[in-house]
């Protein structure tokens, strides 16, 4: 890769608009690889698009920036100089659960590629890789963490396939509308402001209810059921029950 390619993945990213936080402010990316070369084209081709990047050449350094820094999604080499990436992978999910990760790794085995996919690893490029693939891939993965389009309301609220609109109160799956009740809707938007991460009852009971936890968390258990029945009916499920733990929402799996 060099700064031709650079300039090709800038080319193949025109027309598409950057993407931002919920609150509007640029995409934060953290690279880990410890070949200053490649940190350093990856690092060029992500501020093209607009991103704030960092990057770290080795595991440790990584934990450390990501706890300090708070980045929107990780791009993490599995071979790196001091700890192997797929124990980055669980030290990052410690401090931040539910943060994307894209692996890079020059392994091409499956059963290396199912190692950091079932570690929590959201998706993987094999080196030699484009970066147009590595954008294309980051943006997928930031559109299903929540980020949107800068020419999108800041109003909205997108989870996969899945979208909501606080200020129209207007819900779509795949397009399709979905009439929800006002309790319905603030459970779902407590939701989609947490996509990945587990709600105990009591949480969900104080933001959506506004009361604590008392023993009351078969309200929780019932409009749970309610939303299921009209986001999940029929499609990939969304919503997830994570036994003793609580509750979450993330992307149906593809």
């Amino acid at each position: 890769m060099d700064e031709k390619t650079v300039s090709a993945a800038r080319a193949g990213a025109l027309g598409q608009e950057p993407l931002r936080r919920p609150n509007g402010r640029a995409v934060r990316i953290l690279v880990v690889d410890d070949e200053p070369s490649l940190t350093e084209l990856l690092s060029m081709a992500l501020r093209y698009e607009g991103w704030q990047v960092r990057a770290e050449g080795g595991g440790d350094a990584a934990v450390r920036a990501a706890r300090e820094w708070r980045p929107d999604a990780v791009v993490l080499d599995v071979m790196l100089p001091d700890v192997d990436g797929l124990t980055v992978l669980r030290r990052l999910h410690a401090g931040t659960p539910g943060i994307p990760v894209l692996f890079l790794t020059a392994r091409d085995a499956v059963e290396d590629r199912i190692a950091g996919l079932t570690a929590g690893g959201d998706d993987y490029v094999t080196k030699p890789f484009s970066l147009e693939e590595v954008i294309a891939r980051l943006r997928g993965l930031l559109r299903r963490a929540g980020a949107t389009a800068a020419g999108q309301p800041s109003s909205l609220l997108v989870v996969g396939d899945l979208t909501l609109d606080e200020d129209t109160h207007e819900v779509t799956r795949g397009g399709t509308e979905i009439q929800l009740t006002a309790t319905e809707f603030e459970l779902l938007r407590y939701l989609m402001r947490n996509p990945r991460r587990v709600l105990s009852k009591a949480q969900i009971l104080d933001r959506v209810w506004s009361y604590d936890f008392g023993g009351q968390g078969n309200v929780v258990e019932l409009y749970i059921s309610y939303l299921r029945r009209k986001i999940d009916a029929g499609r990939s499920p969304m919503i997830h029950t994570r036994r003793g733990a609580g509750y979450l929402l993330k992307p149906a799996a593809e």
